[in-house]
């Protein structure tokens, strides 16, 4: 009987680490996946910023070359009008 207790005794031991080891085993998994959704919403965060800068660069393009253009027609109409000598 004493050699009975001592199996049991052993596999009752293996037993807990085998179930704190599963434990931890989905504890760590649910960190990966917790970190992997933040990583993931830290890209979307800096392409999204990316997406405001750009398009803020290109309205201030866009509000230049209007005025680049306006300035042109300007200058076409002002030489135009003005008689060459």
């Amino acid at each position: 009987m004493n050699h009975f207790n001592r199996l049991v005794s052993e596999q009752m031991a293996t037993m807990e680490k085998l179930l704190y080891l599963q434990a931890e085993l989905e504890r760590c998994q649910q960190i990966e996946e917790e970190l992997q959704t933040l990583q993931n919403e830290t890209d979307l965060e800096s392409i999204q910023t990316d997406i405001q800068l750009m398009k803020k660069e290109l309205k201030e393009i866009q509000s230049m070359f209007e005025k680049q253009t306006e300035e042109v027609i300007n200058s076409y109409r002002e030489s135009s009008l003005t008689p060459s000598l």
